[in-house]
């Protein structure tokens, strides 16, 4: 259970740093065409941790996609992925421990989705000129 808290934690910590770091005028950039946004993979992603909290309560629920179009600037952007974040972490504490020892899902799925998507972020960063938070040198 320490496992899957920590590591979930620590991915969302980074994506939530970008999140509050990407600059506003950016959160539309698309490095191609056909790609999401900055903005639309943030919300793909939280649309994941919604699941998460969701499915971690045992509620009988599939994955759906939030509509980006729903967060207008990067401030609704960031605020949803806050409110998605505290909401599974609540999930989470609130599981007992017996429950992983079953299965680890929906944990194990969401933090290799959410890992992926920080992977996809650090490019959108590179293709911008920009640094991610964590790249950056520590003071």
């Amino acid at each position: 259970m320490k496992a899957i808290t920590t590591s979930f934690n620590s991915v969302h910590k980074n994506l939530l740093e970008m999140a509050e770091d990407f600059p506003a005028d950016k959160y539309g950039f698309k490095p191609k065409p056909e790609m999401r946004s900055f903005g639309e993979v943030l919300v793909h992603v939280f649309s994941g941790t919604t699941y998460a909290a969701k499915a971690g309560r045992g509620e009988a629920v599939q994955w759906s996609e939030l509509d980006p179009k729903s967060y207008a600037d990067k401030a609704a952007v960031v605020a949803g992925f806050k409110k998605a974040i505290a909401e599974a972490d609540a999930t989470l504490k609130a599981t007992p421990a017996t429950r992983f020892a079953a299965s680890p899902e929906p944990w194990l799925s969401v933090i290799e989705h959410s890992a992926e998507h920080y992977g996809l972020l650090v490019a959108y960063y590179r293709l911008n000129n920009l640094v991610p938070p964590v790249s950056r040198p520590k003071k």
